[in-house]
């Protein structure tokens, strides 16, 4: 009776016109598997370090009586850091000075009496010895000249050190000496860090600048190839970038046996003085990658170590192939570097849900005229 029932209705929906729903299939999204040139981000952990790093020492003894310069402070060529006692220096000057005014007056006296000799001799008044003699104390009063003005050029630069200035501009580091202390030449007043351009060194594998180990590369082409590296980025701990780009400068000639990598300095331009000597951080630089085959990661499935795509057969259906990748850095591709060829076809999107002979490849329903 009730199979009666359904048939009847059966009937009767087939007798309205009216069409059942047909299940339709929707194809995966795949893609051609092709060759390319992409830019891979190298990274390497750097430590800053300024263009001149200055040890600032003493020239003189003495007590320290001013410190002009605060931990941290940005200084200029010139300016004034550290003031010592003066006074020993002051004197020793002025006692120079008298010394080299009273040998001036005896070179005076001196030639006077050569001179007047001189004239006497030609006369025939005077002896030749007597002439001689005059001459070498002249000569005598002159060097003695000359002396006591070399000890005033050397109390004026004494007096000098006693105020202690920026060799160059930069950060002042830290300060381990207070006014009033006793210092002398072996006394570090501070550490300068010349910070209008800093260095990151970093260690670049062979690997990456492979042509620079050539056997008998000469200068000029060391620095031709260094010119058309690319721009390097600064990224600190916090994550922060650095707005301004770096270049390499330096390349080291020699390989290191223990790392098999090569010693690079990379500079970075620090207007306004945000970069300090020690600030560790990361330096990237994209290298660029030619005929390589580039492909989205969710078309990798990870199964333990080892690494999959499903590649599309004639038929329209899926096979798993092994593959090794190479990340991009990017967060969203892979290099594939065996498994895959140009010209392949591969699921992309929604490869996760795909099985081993699973047919992913649909027509498409021809559209009705109305």
């Amino acid at each position: 009776m009730v199979w009666a029932v359904m048939l009847g209705m059966g009937a009767i929906i087939t007798s309205c016109g009216v069409d059942m729903p047909k299940e339709t299939q929707s194809s995966y999204e795949t893609m051609t598997v092709e060759k390319s040139s992409i830019e891979l981000p190298y990274k390497f952990s750097a430590r800053m370090k300024g263009q001149n790093d200055v040890t600032v020492t003493p020239q003189v003894s003495g007590q320290l009586v001013k410190i002009c310069v605060s931990e941290g402070q940005q200084v200029k060529q010139g300016q004034t850091l550290f003031v010592i006692d003066s006074r020993n220096a002051q004197l020793e000057l002025e006692a120079a000075e008298a010394n080299l005014q009273a040998a001036l007056a005896q070179e005076n006296s001196a030639k006077l009496e050569y001179e007047s000799n001189k004239n006497l001799y030609e006369k025939k008044i005077v002896s030749s010895y007597m002439l001689n003699n005059s001459e070498n104390s002249y000569k005598q009063a002159q060097a003695a000249v000359a002396q006591a003005r070399a000890s005033v050029n050397r109390a004026k630069v004494n007096l000098g050190f006693c105020t202690i200035t920026a060799s160059v501009s930069g950060i002042i580091g830290e300060i381990p000496v207070r006014a009033g202390d006793q210092v002398s030449p072996a006394t570090q007043l501070t550490m300068l860090s010349g910070n209008t351009t800093m260095y990151a060194e970093i260690s670049v594998t062979e690997n990456i600048i492979e042509s620079m180990v050539k056997e008998g590369m000469k200068a000029a082409d060391v620095e031709k190839y260094i010119s058309k590296l690319p721009d390097a980025t600064f990224i600190m701990k916090s994550g922060t970038e650095y707005p301004h780009k770096g270049r390499v400068a330096s390349l080291t000639g020699v390989v290191n046996a223990a790392t098999g990598s090569l010693t690079a300095k990379v500079s970075f331009p620090n207007p306004d003085g945000h970069l300090y000597s020690g600030i560790q951080g990361t330096v990237v630089m994209n290298f660029a990658e030619d005929g390589v085959i580039v492909i989205p990661q969710n078309a990798v499935i990870r199964l333990q170590d080892k690494s999959q795509v499903y590649k599309v057969k004639a038929d329209s259906t899926a096979t798993a192939v092994d593959v090794t990748t190479e990340d991009t850095g990017n967060g969203k591709d892979f290099i594939i570097t065996s498994g895959l060829n140009p010209g392949d076809q591969i699921v992309t999107n929604g490869a996760n849900n795909v099985t081993e002979g699973q047919k992913v490849l649909f027509p498409e329903e021809p559209k009705s005229e109305k």
